[in-house]
């Protein structure tokens, strides 16, 4: 039984019921799809990455819902219950205090009602996204899916539309691979916080309404005072998110699943990935396109994921960086990323056979700002003609050149998504295809490109330079190799961007 399946009327009840000892069993079931892979480490080793998500590098993510409503950035479900945050102060000031009105209250306000994901969606693909990720729900709870199991859900409170479904079907519509995120393992213990109350002023002591039983299927009931970290170790909770995911994964059949976690509560989470993997293969007639993300380390049995970070070096598995434009929901005021620094984030991440997941603000009505329109256009025509370098691309001998200067960068370092962080003419990135090497300038430089690798007497390259262009120009280059660099002089008429590419073919 499935405490979400229970009118609010009865959730009283059916909540004595477990707290007198006759309620949930905490037998955990769970069902897997039927196919090679089991809940164990050996099996879910035999895991072969697509080459459609080695191919595609660049995906963007709608990471939207509920909590863009009050405009006022990431967590505001659970900030909202912490009195004297600035989140706190400003939903008492527009709303009421969190006894009175609470994130539950939020939901019915988010309508989306300018939302056209067809429209947003081939704007996406303009800007050269291979991939497209729905967020499935947030740690607020709130499923984005037309789910069965949880009575608060998108079709049936808010925009009352099915927000994965109708992403999903403009995804097919333009012809790129589909999925979604889930933010739910942690919710349990990320929603603690509604279950408290005012410690000062006119509310001191007056209960949240995390509190009120017939909402608990929203907040979750209290945990245990020693469940505190990021995953709950409540085995009632782990078997609720079993459940939850595989009615996600096995209604839409997504490309690609991504939790914001390791991967979760041990075997529950093994046979979840089991599920997933077996599911897409029975799904796709016997070929597998399955992709799971999550911040562990792979080892070949997923694709790792580096929320705003960066590997320091080329992963023998393929990766991914998550990132925002922005702040990860909709702020007002908020600052984005320029397609300069997007760009520049995403070649130096191809390098190092990783793959760049961008996530576009969206207003809580469903729409794309101005600025962040004319970015994913800039991004756009840069894609269009450097794309050869990055599509399809696999990793050179080595992933580049870094001012000789420069101190190392660690793997996952935050610093590298700073917007005030500054590349030099001198950080060169590499990718390779067929018989080409691309080489990617992140900056512009005075009068000349220097790429050390390419010297004549270095120990990288042993063949012969045959041609070199410059993606986006069609002005013939000027260029010589001398002992320690391959010198490209700049051509008079620059591309209307600082991260310039060059074909090199040899002979």
């Amino acid at each position: 039984m499935n405490i979400r399946n229970i009118p609010a009327k009865s959730m009283s009840f059916f909540i004595f019921l477990v707290f007198v000892g006759i309620g949930l069993s905490k037998a955990q079931t769970l069902t897997i799809n039927s196919g090679p892979y089991q809940p164990t480490d050996e099996s879910l080793k035999q895991y072969q990455y697509p080459e459609w998500f080695r191919n595609a590098k660049f995906g963007i993510w709608a990471h939207w819902g509920p909590q863009s409503v009050p405009r006022h950035g990431d967590w505001y479900a659970r900030v909202i219950y912490q009195q004297g945050s600035s989140d706190n102060l400003y939903h008492v000031e527009h709303y009421g205090p969190p006894s009175k009105f609470g994130y539950k209250d939020i939901i019915p306000l988010w309508k989306a009602e300018k939302w056209d994901p067809e429209k947003l969606m081939a704007l996406y693909k303009k800007a050269g996204a291979k991939y497209f990720v729905s967020m499935g729900s947030h740690h607020d709870n709130f499923f984005l899916w037309n789910s069965k199991i949880h009575r608060w859900n998108a079709v049936n409170m808010g925009p009352h539309k099915d927000v994965v479904g109708l992403w999903q079907q403009a995804a097919k519509k333009q012809g790129l691979p589909f999925g979604v995120s889930e933010h739910l393992a942690a919710s349990y213990t990320w929603f603690q916080t509604s279950h408290g109350a005012d410690t000062s002023g006119l509310y001191k002591g007056v209960p949240y309404d995390g509190n009120d039983l017939q909402y608990q299927d929203l907040y979750h009931t209290k945990a245990d005072p020693k469940d505190k970290g990021w995953l709950s170790i409540n085995p009632e909770w782990q078997q609720e998110w079993y459940n939850d995911i595989k009615e996600l994964v096995d209604t839409y059949h997504p490309d690609l699943l991504y939790s914001d976690s390791q991967l979760p509560f041990g075997n529950v989470g093994r046979s979840m990935l089991a599920n997933f993997y077996n599911g897409n293969i029975a799904y796709n007639n016997g070929t597998p396109t399955a992709v799971y993300n999550c911040k562990e380390p792979s080892k070949g049995k997923w694709v790792q994921d580096l929320e705003r970070g960066v590997q320091d070096s080329i992963s023998p598995f393929p990766w991914q960086t998550d990132t925002s434009i922005g702040d990860w929901f909709y702020r007002n005021g908020q600052k984005y990323k320029t397609s300069t620094q997007v760009l520049q984030m995403l070649v130096d991440i191809v390098s190092k056979n990783g793959n760049l997941l961008l996530n576009i603000v969206q207003t809580p009505e469903g729409e794309v700002e101005p600025d962040l329109l004319k970015t994913l256009d800039e991004i756009g025509q840069w894609t269009a003609a450097n794309g050869d370098g990055i599509y399809g691309t696999r990793p050179w001998k080595i992933f580049g050149e870094r001012p000789l200067s420069s101190e190392p960068l660690g793997a996952g370092k935050r610093k590298r998504f700073d917007e005030n962080y500054k590349y030099s003419p001198e950080d060169i990135r590499f990718t390779t295809k067929d018989n080409a090497l691309y080489a990617f300038c992140l900056e512009v430089p005075g009068k000349e490109y220097r790429i050390r690798a390419l010297g004549r007497l270095s120990k990288l390259n042993d063949k012969k330079i045959a041609s070199i262009k410059m993606m986006g120009s069609s002005e013939a280059l000027k260029w010589t190799q001398e002992d320690d660099a391959l010198v490209i002089v700049k051509p008079a008429h620059m591309p209307d961007w600082k991260v310039n590419g060059f074909k090199i073919t040899f002979n």
